[in-house]
């Protein structure tokens, strides 16, 4: 922040008021990271000094700015921008601060302030410990400030790769999210809070009967629960008054839908989404999701892995319960069931004739799209028909032994992990560690004929930026070459499957918590009729459709390829 419009009203250029006397300011500044440290830095300490120097030397303060908790990187601070209009009212003649390091770390930033601004506006500015006066030459100015930011910058990285160490031990080093509080026990731990943990475990809960995001956040508003921001305004954080005052009383559907997303609910950590664009910046930039860092079961979960899948499912979906709302019809297939030709889901559609409605109820897709050659229009599944078929074919999937399955399973993984395939992955692997041990080498040749002159800068720049832009991508198709292989996942997931089919041995009734659980995905294609015949003249009409069951974790499965099921 630079302010170019103060004028020295009220004080000589020799840093004296109008009356004669010599009026101060005491500027007084404390990072978080620096009031660990000791009391040496503290703003107590800082006051002492100034105040004493001041004695000493005829200033009288007649006011403090003072900064608690605010990072010497950047200006953008109250405590110093109401010195600045202070300044510019008049107010004194004389800035003192316990350092130059108090002032600011950004080189630039502090410089200017210090030998331009405030000589240029008849301010006179002392940093007692470094020596600095205003009113004097001072020849070691460039490298203190230099080496203010140098502190700054070393102070990053230490504060980067402590916070580093400990995602990597799967220590939980940011506001704990809403449900969960600091453990009493260990401070880099999780535990439930007894007061919010039970409201996301009522928000999954509702979620995966079916409620929207915004039905969920209207009915918690209604009950008089206190939502995210505002708990923590109340009850955990040291909030501004300013701050806790822009806390609403009511949820929002974003904030639900935030919560049904997060999977530190399952127990896991999750952090360094985003970092900040530079050491002297706030603002922040979303971290590539394979750069994340994630470590699984740190904590105690607040849900288990069957409601959140099945919440989170939901999201999008527009499966709400239609409560109150007889004649609306309620299928259990919203958002499940699409149109194999153009992916749209299928609406529920028809008639009530004769008080009869399952009889005639329809799924049909009634997305129109130019761009297909066949058109989506015969595209309709009688709805207790689509029932009965995707109940059978889950039972038979059911019915069969875990031998069965895992016969399918190994099938399933042959045909993705030939003997070819993991050699030619093998190759590639081996290629591009070579590859970047080449690189290696060549940059550390151009750094050397750098240093010897026969390389200048500029191009000692643009050919290492090119050759850490291969090595990264390598980087990045070796990470992929070497993660477990596409049949080690399908075994994996079979697993899955597996775990979630022995807790279901029948059923008769299919619901949707049911089909959520076992159905990822159907796809019903459009009624095909014999030649000659473009649509059905009657109900007895002979038609041939294809109905496709993909289930969560295996796909498609065809129950009828192991021996012996």
């Amino acid at each position: 922040m630079r302010t170019d419009k103060m004028k020295a009203r009220g004080t000589g250029t020799d840093g004296t008021g109008t009356d004669g006397g010599t009026r101060g300011f005491a500027y007084l500044r404390l990072s978080n990271e620096e009031a660990g440290r000791g009391e040496s830095a503290s703003i107590t300490n800082q006051r002492a000094i100034v105040e004493r120097f001041c004695r000493e030397n005829g200033i009288a303060l007649v006011r403090e700015f003072v900064d608690d908790g605010y990072s010497g990187g950047n200006f953008d601070r109250p405590g110093f921008r109401a010195m600045m209009t202070a300044l510019e009212a008049g107010g004194a003649g004389t800035v003192v601060t316990k350092d130059l390091s108090r002032l600011g770390r950004d080189m630039r930033e502090a410089s200017y302030y210090a030998e331009q601004y405030f000589p240029e506006h008849g301010v006179r500015y002392i940093a007692i410990a470094d020596s600095f006066d205003t009113e004097r030459d001072n020849i070691m100015a460039p490298f203190q400030f230099a080496m203010n930011e140098v502190y700054l910058r070393d102070g990053s990285r230490k504060v980067r790769d402590v916070l580093k160490n400990k995602r990597e031990n799967g220590q939980y080093c940011a506001c704990p999210p809403y449900g969960y509080r600091k453990s009493r026990e260990d401070r880099g731990r999780l535990a439930p809070d007894e007061a919010t943990a039970p409201v996301v475990r009522r928000i999954f809960e509702r979620a995966a009967g079916g409620d929207s995001s915004r039905r969920i956040a209207l009915d918690l508003t209604a009950d008089g629960i206190i939502p995210p921001l505002k708990y923590r305004a109340l009850y955990r954080d040291d909030f501004t008054p300013e701050g806790a005052a822009r806390a609403s009383d009511a949820w929002n559907y974003t904030t639900v839908k935030r919560i049904l997303r997060n999977p530190v609910y399952l127990g896991h950590t999750l952090l360094g989404r985003s970092r900040k664009v530079s050491v002297k910046s706030k603002k922040k930039t979303p971290v590539p999701r394979e750069d994340w860092a994630v470590t699984e079961n740190t904590h105690p979960p607040l849900v288990t892995e069957a409601l959140f899948e099945r919440a989170h499912r939901n999201l999008g979906r527009g499966a709400s319960a239609a409560a109150g709302h007889g004649p609306v019809r309620k299928s259990i297939f919203a958002g499940v069931a699409r149109c194999a030709l153009c992916g749209h889901a299928l609406c529920s559609c028809g008639t009530v004739y004769r008080g009869e409605r399952e009889k005639y109820w329809y799924l049909a897709c009634t997305h129109q799209r130019r761009d297909l050659p066949t058109p989506c229009t015969g595209v309709r599944v009688k709805y207790a028909d689509l029932l009965s078929l995707v109940r059978d074919d889950l039972n038979s999937l059911l019915a069969l032994s875990d031998d069965a399955l895992a016969s399918i399973a190994r099938e399933a993984a042959e045909r993705l992990d030939s003997a070819d395939s993991r050699e030619a992955r093998r190759r590639r692997a081996e290629q591009a560690e070579a590859r970047m041990r080449t690189i290696d080498k060549i940059i550390a040749r151009l750094y050397t004929d750098n240093a010897e002159g026969r390389l200048d800068d500029d191009r000692l720049r643009r050919m290492t930026a090119e050759l850490e832009r291969e090595s990264a991508g390598l980087k990045a198709e070796l990470t992929a070459l070497t993660a477990p292989s596409p049949a080690d996942k399908t075994r994996d997931n079979y697993a899955r499957f597996l775990a979630l089919a022995r807790g279901c041995a029948h059923i008769e009734t299919l619901d949707r918590d049911t089909l959520l659980t076992f159905v990822e995905r159907i796809e019903v294609g459009p009624k095909i009729y014999p030649d000659g015949v473009k649509r059905a003249t009657h109900p007895g009409t002979p038609f041939r459709q294809s109905v496709r069951v993909f289930y969560r974790f295996i796909g498609e499965v065809d129950t009828t390829t192991p021996d012996g099921a």
